[in-house]
């Protein structure tokens, strides 16, 4: 059951829309959407610090070609080509988004812009896309004399 809603989870991952946070784990997600007969693709926002970061990390998750355009209307195009790919349809989960940085609170509206946007097309299309964005906060503040952590960790 989505707690805020009231509307259950087998009604969102049939019908696509917004999965509110917390619902349900990312784990048992994944296995909801699969049971529903839905790919499930995750993206890793928690080291992006910048909407372009956050937009890599979505087109990075669904495996989407290296010339991603990095702005919201490629962003539409690669969920819409992503979503037009599947069976069914989608679930995306934005793990760890950072949506208190600075940096990323201009954006956030136009990103759940282009999510619902999305949830559109699949329907008018036959589809189901549904989504979750799993909000952490703003990334702490870096130590004086100390650089950020790197973006890709070193074996």
């Amino acid at each position: 059951m989505n707690k805020k809603t009231g509307t259950p989870l087998k009604a969102i991952l049939e019908t696509g829309g917004a999965i509110k946070e917390k619902t349900i784990g990312l784990d048992d997600l994944k296995s909801h959407a699969e049971k529903a007969g839905l790919a499930y693709f995750e993206a890793d926002c928690d080291k992006a610090r910048s909407c372009s970061a956050v937009l890599r990390a979505i087109a990075k998750a669904v495996d989407y070609p290296v010339f991603f355009g990095s702005n919201m209307d490629a962003l539409l195009d690669c969920l819409g080509e992503t979503l037009f790919e599947q069976k069914t349809g989608m679930v995306l989960a934005l793990r760890r988004l950072h949506s208190e940085d600075d940096s990323l609170l201009e954006h956030i509206d136009a990103l759940k812009g282009v999510l619902n946007d999305t949830v559109e097309y699949g329907e008018d299309n036959g589809r189901v896309f549904s989504y979750v964005v799993e909000h952490a906060g703003k990334h702490d503040a870096p130590e004086p004399g100390r650089s950020p952590r790197p973006y890709a960790e070193s074996d």
